[in-house]
């Protein structure tokens, strides 16, 4: 049992396997209110839960078997993508991810290939 089969219970089934199985270890707030920001009808209740993030575990299951209705919901966790051209522009520039993302699409090959060759640090 995982993060995940409590929040498809949470979701749907409604079993309540945090309480019945003593799983209450494995009821990590941050990653369950992160899973159901992701939908329309479940993000205030996540957001509720945000704020009252010093509640013990076992009430936030709570919140969360007694008020959602029951849905099958799945969403891709998104992640970050990890850009060479992307680090290598932040580093030479000194700028965030944005600012060199928005770099990245006037800059031309070769100019992005000599700015790799000079932020090559020697050893």
């Amino acid at each position: 049992m995982n993060v995940f089969d409590i929040v498809k219970d949470l979701s749907f089934e409604k079993k309540n396997i945090v309480r019945n199985n003593d799983a209450i270890n494995l009821y990590e707030p941050y990653l369950i209110n992160k899973a159901f920001s992701y939908f329309k009808d479940t993000i205030m209740y996540a957001n509720e839960m945000n704020h009252y993030a010093d509640l013990p575990s076992i009430l936030q299951n709570d919140y969360y078997i007694n008020n959602l209705r029951p849905a099958k919901r799945f969403s891709k966790w998104h992640k970050k993508i990890e850009d060479e051209d992307i680090s290598a522009i932040q580093e030479y520039y000194k700028v965030g991810h944005t600012k060199a993302y928005e770099y990245k699409k006037i800059l031309s090959k070769e100019q992005l290939a000599a700015i790799k060759e000079r932020i090559i640090k020697g050893g």
